[in-house]
């Protein structure tokens, strides 16, 4: 199992992009949490099999319908996160 933290940059906050993440995250069978950050951004930290986070990765890089992303940034890390997908 891998662990990853992603950095979404772009119009993501207050387009439903968190429980997007939730949902897209859950279908592929990965535990971890999306969260909003101060400076706009969203960290997904995600863990699961490397191909369904390189999925993610790709999905996150469009977002939901009304998000507009201008960057998404990737590194593998060592965390332990919830036994499912939470938003904060």
């Amino acid at each position: 199992m891998a662990c990853r933290r992603f950095l979404v940059s772009g119009h993501v906050q207050g387009v439903f992009f968190r429980a997007s993440t939730r949902q897209q995250a859950l279908a592929l069978g990965l535990t971890g949490q999306a969260r909003n950050l101060p400076d706009g951004r969203v960290e997904v930290l995600a863990c699961g099999d490397a191909v369904a986070l390189q999925s993610l990765q790709s999905w996150l890089g469009a977002g939901p319908a009304h998000a507009v992303v201008s960057d998404v940034q990737c590194e593998d890390v060592d965390v332990t996160v919830p036994p499912d997908f939470s938003t904060a």
